[in-house]
């Protein structure tokens, strides 16, 4: 299984963070989480990702977690209790495998596209070749899975409401063509206690920038 340790982390102060109210209050929901499904053009990164034989899965992926590192929210985990604003925040995707089963895959973040999908396919091969799950035991990481096969409008994931999770569920539907654009529609799922609708809003925002210049270099 690829570790991944790097977890530097900053604990955040419960008495004097603006959210407490809203923490304390959505934390004790049975279903805390609350999502949208909206449609991205990502025309420019599935092009640079064909053009530089790159994965268009991964490339996607990539741009996500780029925008994500720019909001505090998204970076943000309950682990036991305890709220804790991550530097960095990895990727874990769904793999899907030659018997029709599915894998876990773990994807350490990197500026650079290519680098990132350059090692998430060396990840994406390991997993294919297993028959086991492997689930990362890292708080600093966003839930990804991709349905290639639905232009999907809504959609509801599995969950163990018996164990803490605080990680934001992203997931890609299928990539359509119309008028030489192509379009995909993306589900956003996030913790209320650590995110409301205006942080989904800031992320997707800079996710649709990130799209648009595939070959941009985060700062």
């Amino acid at each position: 299984m690829q570790e991944h340790v790097d977890e530097r982390r900053q604990k955040i102060n419960l008495e004097t963070w603006e959210r407490h109210a809203l923490f304390d209050f959505f934390r004790v929901f049975s279903e805390p989480y609350h999502g949208v499904c909206i449609r991205v053009d990502c025309t420019a990164t599935y092009n640079y990702a064909k053009e530089h034989d790159l994965s268009v899965f991964l490339s996607l992926l990539h741009r996500s977690l780029v925008a994500a590192q720019r909001i505090d929210n998204f970076r943000t985990r309950i682990v036991e209790g305890t709220v804790w604003l991550y530097e960095e925040v990895n990727g874990g995707s769904a793999v899907g495998r030659s018997n029709g089963t599915i894998g876990f895959a773990h994807y350490r973040y990197r500026k650079c596209i290519e680098e990132f999908v350059g090692e998430a396919s060396v990840e994406v091969e390991r997993v294919r070749q297993r028959d086991d799950l492997e689930r990362s035991a890292e708080a600093n990481l966003i839930r990804y899975s991709t349905l290639p096969w639905f232009d999907f409008t809504s959609i509801s994931h599995a969950r163990d409401f018996s164990k803490d999770d605080s990680a934001p569920q992203i997931t890609f539907g299928k990539i359509t063509e119309t008028d030489g654009r192509r379009t995909m529609p993306v589900s956003i799922h996030v913790h209320h206690a650590l995110a409301d609708g205006l942080h989904v809003a800031q992320f997707i925002d800079h996710f649709q920038q990130l799209l648009d210049a595939p070959d941009s270099q985060p700062v």
